[in-house]
């Protein structure tokens, strides 16, 4: 990334990447951290993540639970998650509508192994 700053319009993603029950748009990717919006369908969980670095979830919509290692944490609108991504992780919606989440990581990780 050559700029100093990145504006993106809403719905403008740089990459999208949809799953059965889940959908991650990449929003900003450099070579020190990404950020996602992820959406979550009711009763769906993400696949189980490690690698290096760390993140940062903050849940704009609905509630999940966020398993990190042997803890588990319920989150509901407005609060963040903070975690060594060196743990297992995963995201799971237990209610009964969608969840949308921002997710910051530093590394960039995420697209990496989806592609």
């Amino acid at each position: 990334m050559q700029s100093d700053s990145i504006f993106i319009k809403n719905g403008e993603q740089k990459k999208k990447i949809l799953r059965p029950g889940r959908l991650y748009r990449m929003m900003i990717r450099s070579e020190n951290m990404e950020a996602m919006i992820a959406e979550l369908e009711p009763r769906r969980e993400s696949r189980w993540y490690q690698h290096k670095g760390e993140e940062l979830h903050l849940l704009l919509e609905g509630e999940i639970e966020y398993v990190v290692g042997e803890k588990s944490y319920n989150l509901s609108t407005g609060d963040v998650l903070w975690h060594k991504s060196t743990l297992k992780h995963k995201a799971k919606n237990n209610g009964d509508v969608t969840a949308r989440y921002i997710t910051i990581g530093t590394p960039p990780t995420f697209m990496v192994r989806e592609l």
